[in-house]
């Protein structure tokens, strides 16, 4: 297993404090994940290092503010584990399962869980289009992401992950409202409800995250 070591990553702002609590600590061993082996690796560009708490840490773990408690969460496209780790650290009661295509993510995903010892996380290799994924975790609460793809393509691969009355909860841009009015057909016939935009993080972060929110309905 390949440990944290350097570069350092910047100190926890204020707010973490809030949003981790006493789970704080995994927080910042999780930015020491991402500012040595992710970049690395590649996961992490080398200019995020200075901005990986406001920028990817919060702005992940704030999506819980709008997810139930000991709800089962699913992350597609995980990569370096945003949104998933951050919501899954801050938020100890929720099942959260990070499915990710690429080999090398997926194997840093799970040295990452292993060494933060979150058992209420599962790393789940592949795409989330697959039947063998649709089976292994199919039927959650939740299916959340952050920037993998346009509304309309990303519900048709999340919704089918959800429940009938489950959510998908994907972080996306300030330009999320145009893309639902952009891709409503293709909402509709992925079986999702029309989309609303939730933010969370007020109060917390200096910006707000925007959350696109989906119903899904058959």
């Amino acid at each position: 297993m390949t440990e944290p070591s350097s570069p350092t990553p910047p100190d926890a702002p204020e707010a973490a404090a809030r949003i981790f609590g006493d789970r704080l600590d995994l927080a910042v061993r999780y930015a020491g994940w991402l500012a040595d082996a992710g970049v690395v690796r590649g996961l992490i560009g080398p200019r995020e290092v200075d901005r990986l708490w406001d920028r990817h840490i919060l702005n992940s773990a704030v999506i819980g503010e709008v997810i139930d408690d000991g709800a089962r969460v699913v992350d597609i496209g995980s990569g370096a584990g945003l949104p998933g780790i951050p919501l899954a650290i801050a938020r100890p009661d929720l099942r959260v399962q990070l499915v990710e295509p690429l080999l090398r993510r997926a194997t840093f995903l799970s040295e990452v869980v292993e060494d933060l010892g979150l058992d209420s996380v599962e790393v789940h290799r592949g795409r989330a289009e697959e039947k063998s994924i649709v089976t292994a975790v199919g039927g959650a609460d939740v299916v959340t992401s952050r920037a993998v793809a346009p509304v309309g393509r990303l519900m048709g691969w999340s919704l089918p992950l959800a429940r009938k009355g489950g959510f998908v909860r994907a972080l996306k841009g300030s330009s999320v409202a145009e893309e639902f009015q952009r891709d409503a057909v293709e909402i509709r016939k992925a079986g999702g409800s029309e989309g609303r935009v939730l933010t969370v993080g007020d109060g917390v972060l200096d910006q707000p995250t925007f959350v696109a929110e989906v119903e899904r309905l058959r």
